[in-house]
This record gives structure tokens, C-alpha cells and sequence, in this order.
């Protein structure tokens, strides 16, 4: 039985870099380091990214192509963290906006080019 999803990989140029940006600007923590590039990177609730390294250029895509195109992150002040993230200079993709229903999401790129989302729900989903 599955009992959920321990991480998502992310396969870049500079891994180090990377993984630094994502502690740097969202809060991880690097958790591991095999020493050769490969990074775990780890948000508080403990969710985990991989970052390994890659041998091709990302291709830069679109939120809607088919396959896996964005990872979600949640944040409880969608205004601030989108504030942060084009203070640091992020390519937006789509602007922030809040649903009628209240659900905040902000579309933007990390500095490898993957498509990242903020969502701020006003109660989960589950």
C-alpha cells in the first residue's frame, strides 16, 4: 500500500546552487549530501525535493504541456512569499490571485528554469 509521496526530483546544472536557493529562499533545510551532486532537501512539514544533476538543458515549457509541470508549495501568507520570491528576482509565470473561494496561487520559476506554484487554501482539500 502506498502511504504517500516522499519526494519529487529536480535534475540541474549547479545542485549546490539549487539547493542553497531553495533554503535560502523557501525554508528547506538540506538533509543530505552524497557528496557528488545529489541533494534532499527537505521543507518543514518534511516533504522532500531530490536535486540531482543533470546532463541536458531544461527545456522551458509551459504550465499546461502534458507531464509533470509544476510542484505545489503551501504557504499560509501567499501575499508575503510572492513578495519574497520577485524580490529575488524569480521569472513569474502566472501573477498571484485569490479565487473567488479564497485559494491564493502564484506560478513562478526557480533558478533552473521548474515551475513552481504557491497555494494558500482557506481549508485542505483533505
Amino acid at each position: 500500500m502506498v502511504k504517500g509521496i516522499e519526494h519529487v526530483g529536480i535534475f540541474g546544472k549547479d545542485t549546490k546552487a539549487l539547493a542553497d536557493w531553495y533554503c535560502e529562499n523557501l525554508g528547506f533545510e538540506i538533509v543530505y549530501d552524497n557528496g557528488k551532486g545529489t541533494y534532499f532537501v527537505a521543507a518543514p512539514d518534511k516533504s522532500m525535493i531530490e536535486i540531482c544533476v543533470g546532463d541536458t538543458e531544461l527545456r522551458s515549457t509551459t504550465t499546461t504541456e502534458s507531464g509533470i509541470r509544476h510542484i505545489a508549495l503551501t504557504t499560509d501568507n501567499i501575499e508575503e512569499m510572492t513578495e519574497k520570491m520577485i524580490a529575488a528576482g524569480v521569472e513569474v509565470v502566472t501573477p498571484m490571485k485569490i479565487s473567488p473561494n479564497g485559494v491564493g496561487t502564484f506560478f513562478f520559476r526557480d533558478p533552473e528554469g521548474n515551475i513552481l506554484h504557491f497555494i494558500q487554501r482557506p481549508s485542505p482539500l483533505v
